[in-house]
């Protein structure tokens, strides 16, 4: 079996993570790699990784230096979660005639609030005949393409309710200052309305794909951002939050047709949240005929699932149509481990 050659592109944390995962599975060769910090440029992608060996790529700051599609069969891009931000790149990299994944949040799904820009993709990936798809955990898969599947056995449904409530204790400054973590209620409404708290990035996304994928015919979605206060003190490495103080955000996305509610989505993020009595876990109900109702806890480990979603799917998009696509619009994802999981046809 001739292993599928990744050009990963983006060494932070999930990109990293992406880049050693990918080096255990034996279907695929990280032939290149990509950073704009240059302090990487020019070492070996394995003293960059830390590990006990050279892995003879070198990081590279210049992306044209190694977009050749001679030498690479997709690039797995991890960068920022906005599609303005690299929609530069996005091209480059299709021009180039090369398969991509991004895990962009709003790649999941362009058409949800970006149309015109999704539009240039999809004719750029057809004239250049290669297949560009946005994933993640979420957006991507919990509470949008496991919905869709979930509902594969109805005969009807009413409307959808699913949640995702998960721990935000392990994550960084950057995402604590995102959710308005450690800071007061008044600072988060402030926060909130110039733009600097920004919640879960992806409910338009998955409503959309869920609504386009059963016909539910969305035309309008709302969304609503809370804070969560504490009542207990909260501690991780980055933040200190005393009893009053704001632990997380708590958003929800409503996906209406005319006047009536068919999705909610619910995404309460906060630090340590068993210390108010409160689990983890991943919720689908799916009203309508028969009604479904699924449990997992606790949640999907999200950087992990994230990791693997965009490796396990490359084998999908190297051998999909050419074109734009979301995770409605190729085959389930599943674990690559063994040889037959790499024979994919679209």
């Amino acid at each position: 079996m001739k292993p599928i050659r990744v050009l990963q592109w983006g060494l932070g944390a999930m990109g990293s993570g992406m880049t050693r995962l990918i080096l255990e599975k034996s279907g695929l060769q990280i032939v290149a790699a990509v950073d704009s910090r240059t302090d990487y440029a020019g070492k070996d992608l394995g003293e960059v990784l830390k590990l006990d060996r050279s892995l003879g790529v070198t990081v590279t700051s210049n992306p044209d230096s190694v977009l050749n599609k001679e030498r690479v069969d997709i690039v797995v891009i991890a960068t920022t979660s906005w599609l303005s931000e690299q929609m530069h790149d996005l091209k480059k990299i299709i021009q180039a005639g090369i398969n991509c994944i991004s895990i962009a949040e709003e790649m999941s799904d362009p058409y949800a609030q970006n149309p015109e820009l999704a539009a240039q993709l999809d004719v750029l990936c057809k004239a250049n005949q290669v297949t560009l798809l946005g994933t993640g955990v979420n957006p991507g898969f919990v509470l949008d393409l496991l919905v869709v599947m979930l509902s594969g056995g109805s005969h009807t449904v009413e409307r959808i309710e699913a949640s995702r409530v998960n721990d935000l204790s392990p994550y960084g400054p950057t995402v604590m200052k995102s959710q308005g973590v450690g800071i007061t209620p008044a600072a988060f409404k402030a926060g909130i309305e110039d733009g600097s708290i920004v919640g879960h990035v992806g409910f338009p996304e998955s409503i959309h794909m869920i609504s386009d994928a059963l016909g539910l015919g969305v035309d309008r979605i709302e969304q609503a951002r809370e804070p969560i206060i504490s009542n207990v003190y909260r501690e991780t490495p980055h933040v200190k939050v005393q009893p009053g103080m704001v632990a997380g955000c708590a958003h929800t996305g409503i996906g209406y047709r005319g006047d009536k509610e068919v999705i909610r989505l619910i995404h309460p993020q906060q630090i340590h949240p068993q210390l108010e009595g409160q689990d983890t876990g991943d919720y689908i109900h799916i009203f309508g005929k028969p009604e479904i109702n699924m449990a997992i806890k606790p949640e999907i480990a999200g950087g992990i699932a994230t990791m693997g979603l965009a490796v396990n799917m490359i084998p999908h998009v190297v051998a999909a149509t050419a074109g734009l696509k979301r995770m409605i619009d190729l085959p389930a994802p599943a674990a690559l481990m063994g040889e037959t999981a790499y024979r994919r046809q679209v």
